[in-house]
C-alpha cells in the first residue's frame, strides 16, 4: 500500500511537547505525541474525522461507556528504518481485529482501508516523535467508545473513535516470571475473550495484582471451565518450544485473542520449515517439560513486548527456571527476524510492512 494521501483536516499543535522528551527515562504510555485522531459516529453513520492538537476529551457523566462498558481498542507501532522512512508492521490486521472486536461489543465497524488511513495521516502528522532510537517505537492506541447520554442498558446509537500516539521503550526490561493461574478467569466460551474489550483488562488487574504481590510479572490464563489448557499470558499470546518444535495453544475457540505477532511468529516458523502445533495445551504437560528439562523455551508474543522470554513459570508452590535466554536458538531468531524486517535491513520478503512517510 502506498504512503499517505491527506483526507482529513488537521490542527497542529503549535505548542509541541517534544523537545521535553527524556528519550533515556522514557516510561511506557505515559508520554503523549502532539496530535490525535478523531471521528464521531451519529445519525447511523460515521462523520467527518479530524486530526487535532493531543487533549482531553468532554465526557457527559451519563455516557453509556462508563456505566455499560462498550468500550475497544487496538495496540500497533511505528517505527523508523535505516532509509529514515516510517513504516506500520501489518496495521492491516489491526483493523480486521478492530471491526471484529465492535461486531462483537454491538458497536458499528470501521472500514479497513478508512482504519488505515486515519491511523497513516495521525502518523504522518507525528512523524518527528519517530525515534531511530534502537528498541523504542511510537507506540499507536486507536480505540472506540460509546457515547450516548442516557442511563440505560442497550447499545448506544452514538460513538467517538479516537487514535492517540506514545513514543515508547521497552515494555519488560527483563525477561518475565509467569505464574499458572488456576482460581480467576480471563475469558469463558461465548464471552469476549476474542475481542479486545476494555472491560477484559480491568477485569484482569485483581488477579494481576495478587500475582505480583508474589514477585511475578504476569499471569498465564487458563480455561475457565476446568483450569487445565493453557489460553493467553497476560495481555500476551504464548509459545512453547518443545523437541525445536513450536507449539502454541489453539486460537479455535473464542477466549482467546488472535495476536498479531503470535501469527506473524507462526508464519515465519513455518516459511522456516519449523514444526508448529497450533492445537490444546494442557498446564500439566508443560510443568513436566520444565521439570524435566524438555521445554526449550517460553515467550510472549504481544505488540507492547514483541518477543518477551519467560524465565521461571510459577505453578502452585513451585518456581520453576527455564533455559538460559542465551540458549533459546528459535524465539531471538525470531525476535531478530522481526527487528530486522521493521528497521530495513532485512528484506521485507513477507509484504509485512506499509510504509507511511
Amino acid at each position: 500500500m502506498s504512503g499517505v494521501h491527506a483526507s482529513f483536516p488537521v490542527t497542529h499543535n503549535t505548542n509541541s511537547q517534544l523537545l521535553s522528551v527524556d528519550w533515556d527515562n522514557l516510561p511506557f504510555g505515559k508520554i503523549f505525541a502532539d496530535h490525535m485522531f478523531v471521528m464521531e459516529y451519529a445519525n447511523g453513520a460515521w462523520q467527518q474525522g479530524e486530526i487535532l492538537p493531543f487533549g482531553p476529551i468532554d465526557m457527559h457523566p451519563a455516557m453509556s461507556a462508563i456505566h455499560y462498558g462498550q468500550s475497544i481498542f487496538e495496540g500497533m507501532k511505528a517505527y523508523r528504518n535505516k532509509d529514515n522512512e516510517v513504516v506500520l508492521f501489518r496495521p492491516e490486521l489491526n483493523a480486521r481485529r478492530f471491526a471484529e472486536s465492535a461486531a462483537r461489543m454491538c458497536m458499528p465497524e470501521i472500514p479497513e482501508e478508512l482504519f488505515l488511513q486515519a491511523v497513516k495521516q495521525l502518523v504522518a502528522t507525528d512523524a518527528n516523535w519517530v525515534t531511530n532510537k534502537p528498541g523504542y517505537a511510537l507506540y499507536i492506541r486507536p480505540f472506540m467508545f460509546a457515547t450516548d447520554e442516557f442511563v440505560g442498558i442497550k447499545p448506544s446509537d452514538n460513538y467517538k473513535f479516537v487514535i492517540i500516539n506514545s513514543p515508547v521503550g521497552a515494555y519488560y526490561a527483563e525477561p518475565v516470571r509467569v505464574k499458572i493461574e488456576e482460581h480467576y478467569t480471563r475469558a469463558a466460551e461465548g464471552g469476549v475473550g476474542r475481542a479486545k474489550a476494555a472491560g477484559n483488562y480491568g477485569a484482569s488487574l485483581y488477579p494481576a495484582k495478587l500475582a505480583q504481590q508474589q514477585g511475578f510479572h504476569q499471569l498465564v490464563w487458563t480455561d475457565a471451565k476446568t483450569h487445565t489448557f493453557i489460553e493467553e499470558s497476560g495481555t500476551m499470546n504464548i509459545v512453547f518450544v518443545m523437541d525445536n518444535k513450536i507449539i502454541t495453544p489453539t486460537e479455535d475457540a473464542d477466549t482467546i485473542l488472535r495476536g498479531t505477532t503470535k501469527k506473524t511468529v507462526l508464519e515465519l516458523a513455518r516459511h522456516w520449515g519449523i514444526p508448529v502445533e497450533e492445537r490444546k495445551v494442557t498446564v500439566a504437560e508443560i510443568i513436566e517439560a520444565a521439570k524435566s528439562g524438555k521445554l526449550q523455551e517460553a515467550f510472549g508474543a504481544g505488540t507492547a513486548a514483541t518477543i518477551a522470554p519467560i524465565a521461571l513459570i510459577g505453578y502452585r508452590d513451585e518456581k520453576i527456571m527455564l533455559p538460559a535466554l542465551e540458549t533459546r536458538e528459535i524465539s531471538l531468531r525470531i525476535k531478530a527476524h522481526l527487528d530486522g524486517v521493521k528497521s530495513g535491513e532485512i528484506a521485507d520478503t513477507m509484504h509485512w510492512v506499509q510504509k507511511v512517510c
